[in-house]
């Protein structure tokens, strides 16, 4: 199976030292873009707030030549960013299933993932376990990344549907409670 190329917007909102995008692009596993116009045309969006999820169904897109886009910016400015991004590209923005954080800012918090453990997941759970091993091994956090979400990545890669990873994310964690409840 191909890798996916995968790519960062990064919007310089962090501590450079601890910023996993500009790790990976010096190891070769990431391009980094300073404004979205520079992002790639085809692929899809890694937006927390899309509310659709990555699965099987973008599998074709990926295995056409499509990218993996991630955007690298500061948790506190995410709505404006992602405003600022989707003005200026047509990627699909696509949610994450739930994953734990295992870096040290966020470590077991759901879905609050530094670049290098979204871009990760994405890739394996678009099937492509190695690629994702390569990108996150490298980090102090990523054996350990690997480790506590094992089931869930496993799940998620083999699962047919879209409708189907979504009902089996609750399989793993706790679904969050209505506003109705």
């Amino acid at each position: 199976m191909t890798e996916v190329p995968l790519h960062v917007i990064h919007l310089n909102q962090d501590d450079p030292r601890k910023c996993t995008a500009r790790a990976m692009e010096s190891r070769g596993h990431a391009q980094l873009h300073h404004h979205p116009r520079q992002a790639p045309k085809r692929g899809i969006l890694l937006n927390p707030q899309s509310g659709i999820l990555q699965g099987p169904e973008d599998n074709t897109l990926l295995h056409r030549g499509g990218s993996i886009v991630a955007l690298d910016c500061s948790w506190k400015s995410l709505d404006s960013a992602i405003r600022e991004v989707s003005h200026h590209t047509r990627l699909g923005g696509r949610t994450l299933p739930v994953l734990l954080a295992a870096n040290s800012v966020s470590w077991g918090k759901p879905g609050r993932l530094t670049t290098a453990e979204a871009l990760c997941a994405s890739v394996i759970i678009s099937g492509r376990w190695e690629q994702g091993r390569r990108i996150i091994e490298p980090f102090a956090f990523g054996n350990e990344f690997l480790n506590l979400n094992s089931n869930p990545l496993e799940a998620y890669s083999n699962a047919k549907t879209n409708a189907e990873l979504a009902s089996m994310q609750w399989e793993f964690f706790d679904k969050p409670k209505s506003t109705n409840d």
